[in-house]
């Protein structure tokens, strides 16, 4: 097994030198080359750190709780786990993920890995909602991901869902509709408000007055897309604006049966970049991608600044989708949202 020594001889310095880089606590007293250059030779030299010595030393067992309520069922869990691991992959951490329907089944969980010596815990939901945090965690280091506290006593990120809605119609805006709908959800959800909100502002600021009668907001299946069929009849709009991809399809199959093309003659934009909907509906729906991966990777960036108490380094996160906010960015931190452009919104109209 490569030690640190073997590594300082290899590297020219000192030992302290290595273990401050190798335990991630070179901020500011090393240079950043210097530090480089002993994480290059470090992995040139297969060292593997060994954690139990490690936990021994330092009273941490480097491993992280991922708490979903019912997030590992949905098709954007991965993206979220995806995120918190390759974080806390780089940062010498361990993710521990468990998932739980009902507040005893999440009781039993949590338990589980206080038993385990957890260093904190990531709290998430299965969509963005105020929530307040199990009274059993509150002497944890605690990030909740999607979601935010009802208290704003712990750190949280979410989606910026109001301007999801206000790039969206703004997008539609530009590209010359003049008569947009909103076709939304039906349930009490943050993400309707917020998104609706957006959608109302931008009309506003752009000149145009809401119109109650472009916004549909519907539940899912037959009653949805009879929905859709009447506002496309009562009130012919040029745009749609719809609260998430899977709503799109309705506007799609309704265009269809009026014989009208999407893309050309009205314009759709989604929100979720749901492989199945966003990549298979011809055209391939302009949509705006929710921040799944990113909420995650900073989540887990956030919960290790607090558990080390000490910066990090923000220069070496991967670039995504989305930017991803600082750390020192007050709670609840939203993440503006991209949108990704496709085929269903028609070309920007020109100026002579």
């Amino acid at each position: 097994m490569t030690t640190m020594k073997e590594i300082a001889q290899a590297a020219g310095v000192s030992v302290s030198s290595v273990s401050l880089v190798l335990n991630g606590r070179d901020s500011g007293r090393i240079n950043p080359r210097l530090a480089n250059r002993i994480r290059e030779t470090a992995e040139r030299m297969g060292y593997q750190p060994n954690v139990l010595a490690r936990s021994l030393r330092t009273n941490r067992t480097h491993m992280i709780g991922f708490i979903s309520v019912e997030v590992a069922t949905t098709p954007y869990a991965g993206g979220m786990i995806q995120g918190a691991q390759d974080a806390l992959s780089s940062l010498g951490y361990m993710l521990l993920t468990v998932n739980g329907d009902t507040e005893q089944a999440l009781e039993s969980e949590i338990r589980a890995l206080k038993r385990y010596g957890v260093d904190g815990f990531l709290y998430s939901a299965m969509s963005n909602r105020v929530m307040t945090a199990p009274k059993s965690l509150a002497k944890f280091p605690l990030v909740l991901v999607d979601a935010a506290e009802e208290t704003r006593r712990f750190p949280s990120i979410e989606p910026d869902e109001f301007r999801i809605g206000y790039d969206a119609t703004t997008r539609l805006i530009e590209a010359g509709c003049s008569h947009i709908a909103y076709v939304g959800c039906a349930e009490p959800m943050v993400a309707q408000t917020g998104r609706l909100a957006g959608y109302r502002q931008a009309l506003t600021d752009h000149g145009m007055c809401f119109d109650e009668r472009l916004q549909c907001d519907v539940l899912n299946n037959g009653p949805a897309l009879r929905a859709v069929e009447a506002l496309f009849d009562t009130e012919q709009p040029d745009g749609f604006f719809c609260f998430n991809d899977a709503r799109a399809w309705y506007v799609y199959e309704t265009a269809a049966r009026h014989g009208l093309a999407v893309g050309r003659d009205i314009s759709v934009i989604g929100v979720d970049n749901h492989r199945v909907f966003a990549e298979t509906l011809e055209p391939q729906l302009t949509t705006i991608e929710l921040p799944h991966y990113e909420m995650g990777y900073w989540a887990a960036n956030k919960l290790v600044s607090m558990i080390e108490n000490r910066p990090l380094n923000e220069g070496d996160w991967p670039h995504t989708t989305a930017v991803m906010p600082l750390l020192d960015t007050p709670s609840p931190v939203k993440v503006h949202c991209t949108l990704i452009e496709k085929g269903s919104v028609r070309d920007t109209p020109t100026t002579t």
